[in-house]
């Protein structure tokens, strides 16, 4: 689903398997034929997405990627260097670019031996990353950076920092459903297929 949050309004939607730049980039042409301008984006951070819009400003929720972050690290690392990086990753939301990439390259000086250590599988050359959680966390961070503070770098366009908008649209609508546990999914989708088709712009 595609939302304007500033109309607090849906764009457009569609029934999809999984989110992918395909189905990404039929929903954009889809909204451009009904005639919006599309002048920014705010995605959730799947991986690839972002190339659909690589001609406008996208911005990845911060949200989202702090999920992210915790999910890997938890909300109690147990190493040193998780905790030092979730407390990096808190900040998100409170600075800026240049501040995050300072202190993520510091971190990342201080613990670069750590997350390249490697654990080898006993009688044979099969190794893996010793503290994989740790180093993913960080390479989500490193990589989703340049679209981490987009909504700074433009703020004529008035850009959301995260997809609250949207998520909160499907709260409401999961509420909504739930008072109809026990239809079938096919009395399910029809109904969520005529309220959509109400609340779209």
């Amino acid at each position: 689903m595609a939302r304007a949050p500033h109309l607090k309004a849906n764009l457009g939607w569609a029934w999809i398997q999984s989110e992918t730049k395909e189905a990404y980039s039929l929903l954009r042409e889809h909204i451009v034929k009904r005639g919006f301008c599309i002048t920014a984006a705010v995605l959730d951070g799947r991986t690839g997405i972002s190339r659909v819009f690589l001609d406008i400003p996208v911005q990845i929720c911060q949200f989202h990627q702090m999920r992210i972050v915790k999910r890997k690290l938890t909300l109690r690392p147990e190493t040193a260097a998780g905790q030092e990086l979730l407390s990096i990753a808190l900040k998100l939301a409170k600075t800026n670019q240049e501040n995050l990439e300072r202190e993520l390259g510091e971190w990342h000086k201080k613990y670069q031996e750590f997350l390249n250590e490697k654990t080898y599988t006993i009688g044979c050359r099969n190794w893996s990353y010793t503290h994989r959680r740790v180093r993913s966390a960080y390479l989500s961070l490193r990589r989703n950076m340049p679209y981490l503070f987009t909504y700074q770098r433009y703020p004529e366009l008035h850009i959301p920092n995260t997809t609250n908008s949207l998520d909160g649209y499907f709260s409401r609508l999961k509420n909504l459903f739930s008072a109809h546990r026990g239809k079938s999914r096919e009395r399910i989708r029809k109904i969520a297929r005529e309220i959509l088709r109400r609340q779209t712009a």
